[in-house]
């Protein structure tokens, strides 16, 4: 097993846990229990991306100030490269894909189940923002957030699509599984740049995952799909300014 694969098992295993609860309960989990985990998702995202910021923002008041000007830069190329790809429009089609196949769920509901979970799981921010932060540090706990949020998700989804949407727990392993092993592939270069290469993506992977939790508390809607180039730019950018 991979270094960084724990927190990829530990997502599909919500997947997985979400799907077994539901087949059990039979019905959904009330709003309230619901509207209470959202809280503590959110509280616990918003320690957890502060926290990778900040820890990784060292040195003189100097360095901090230009690896956090870096990363500002790296946001703000980012968005931009987002936006000419249209990033936030294909993440949004996966949630309208959703809503047509529930609208329509009928005959054929296992592959319907399986195809909606897994385009949702797949192209959620935190998979890319959970495999950075595992495939640079080891175990990440935002495939914790991302574990419930599925499970829940999945859970909601098995009263109109049936059991076929656990399935979606293993593209959903193979596919985080692939970004950490890639993220981890370039450990080489990492190594020879250790400090400001795995500080700057690091930050920059701190404040995505910021973004997310407004999105869980409602506070604002942060087309944070559009920001992730920015996590391909920021090596980049630290490379040639630093």
């Amino acid at each position: 097993m991979m270094r960084g694969m724990v927190g990829a098992i530990i997502n599909s295993a919500g997947i997985v846990l979400g799907g077994g609860l539901g087949l059990v309960l039979k019905k959904p989990v009330p709003a309230r229990p619901q509207a209470r985990v959202q809280f503590f998702l959110g509280v616990f995202t918003v320690w957890f991306g502060l926290k990778l910021t900040v820890t990784n923002l060292n040195g003189t008041i100097f360095q901090r100030l230009k690896l956090l000007g870096i990363v500002m830069l790296a946001l703000v190329l980012g968005k931009l490269a987002g936006r000419i790809l249209h990033l936030q429009k294909l993440s949004n089609a996966a949630g309208q894909f959703a809503t047509r196949k529930m609208a329509a769920a009928g005959s054929g509901r296992l592959n319907d189940g399986f195809q909606v979970t897994t385009a949702l799981f797949c192209v959620a921010p935190l998979a890319m923002l959970g495999s950075v932060a595992e495939g640079l540090n080891g175990f990440s706990s935002v495939f914790i957030i991302k574990a419930i949020m599925d499970g829940l998700a999945t859970l909601g989804f098995l009263a109109t699509f049936g059991w076929g949407v656990t399935l979606s727990a293993i593209p959903v392993l193979a596919w985080q599984g692939a970004m950490i092993a890639g993220v981890e592939w370039l450990e080489p270069v990492w190594k020879a740049h250790t400090q400001p290469l795995r500080e700057s993506v690091n930050a920059t992977d701190g404040l995505l995952i910021f973004c997310v939790a407004l999105i869980i508390f409602q506070l604002k809607k942060v087309a944070v799909a559009e920001y992730l180039p920015s996590l391909a730019l920021t090596p980049l950018l630290t490379l040639w300014l630093w």
